[in-house]
């Protein structure tokens, strides 16, 4: 081949140079990389995404149907939907009796004891009105109103006043 067509290879600034004939070891070069290599590729296994805690399972449900076809889930579902149609002597039986029944859940005679306490509050009977939501958090300790609730201007004093004593 002529000689000036040939490719001409300089040497980089600061680089070494080879003496003529001596044999390429591009090998060599990758040698000094390898620590770097090692820290790059540990730091993307650190940086790995953590993966998520699988959710947790599902309670069972129970069937509206099956509460319903129990006596005493009956008479809360029957004395909510009548404390809601604002016919509160016969949702007020009808809760009542529902406790008397012996409600399954905690929840349900809390809020049983609450829907009692919202009637008894609502015709100036304010001691009965007390008494029934002690028992909602004697019977569900973490029985709660929602804040419109609480915010009532008959019931919520004395929901309060209540809430501050089963807190102690």
């Amino acid at each position: 081949m002529v000689a000036f067509l040939r490719p001409v290879t300089l040497p980089l600034p600061g680089s070494p140079r080879r003496a003529p004939g001596a044999a390429r070891r591009p090998w060599l070069s990758w040698l000094g990389l390898w620590p770097s290599v090692v820290i790059m590729l540990s730091a993307c296994q650190a940086m790995a995404p953590v993966p998520e805690p699988a959710p947790p399972a599902v309670p069972p449900t129970v069937s509206i149907t099956a509460l319903y076809l129990q006596p005493a889930e009956r008479s809360l579902i029957e004395g909510i939907r009548l404390y809601e149609e604002a016919a509160f002597a016969r949702a007020e039986t009808s809760l009542r009796r529902a406790l008397n029944e012996g409600l399954a859940d905690p929840r349900d005679r809390a809020a049983a004891q609450k829907y009692l306490a919202f009637i008894t509050c609502a015709f100036a009977r304010l001691a009965e009105c007390e008494t029934h939501f002690r028992q909602a958090f004697a019977a569900d300790p973490q029985f709660r109103l929602d804040a419109k609730e609480i915010g009532h201007p008959i019931w919520g004093p004395v929901y309060r006043r209540v809430a501050a004593e089963a807190a102690q």
